[in-house]
């Protein structure tokens, strides 16, 4: 997934995508050769950054907030089956519902990945404000043991 990112400070105006969904650091944390200054994400961009923050981090793996994230790697030792992509469908529904407020999630899809060791989960919403559809891919490492569609 790429990640726009802006000029050395936060992107400001009126009517500004933005200015709707928010303004922040983008992430990585990566300062510019140049200027030593970081990046910045907004608007779309942003509210993506923060669903694949949400999907890559794992229950417990910040201190003050373990219970944020999905935990996606939890099902490395899972087998691939309908049974545990279903089960990745109510953990990312539940994590995106309690930890991004800026989106309506419209549908999660978990699919088995062309290697029998992945899952495909695809987060399409909409943004609250301004209604706007998008959409994120993620991976999910299993076990490889596939069953049939979910």
């Amino acid at each position: 997934m790429s990640i726009s990112t802006g000029p050395a400070g936060p992107p400001s105006g009126s009517g500004s995508a933005g200015d709707r969904l928010g303004t922040g650091v983008a992430f990585p944390f990566v300062p510019d050769p140049v200027t030593g200054s970081l990046n910045w994400s907004s608007g779309a961009a942003l509210v993506r950054q923060s669903i694949r923050l949400i999907l890559e981090t794992g229950l417990t793996e910040r201190v003050m907030r373990p219970t944020f994230g999905v935990g996606l790697r939890s099902y490395l030792m899972d087998p691939n089956t309908p049974a545990t992509r279903a089960q990745i469908v109510l953990d990312v529904q539940a994590a995106l519902q309690a930890w991004e407020p800026r989106i309506t999630v419209t549908s999660v899809t978990v699919t088995p990945g062309a290697d029998p060791a992945e899952a495909l989960v695809t987060v399409a919403y909409v943004h609250v404000r301004d209604l706007s559809p998008g959409s994120v891919t993620a991976t999910v490492p299993t076990s490889g043991t596939t069953g049939g569609s979910p």
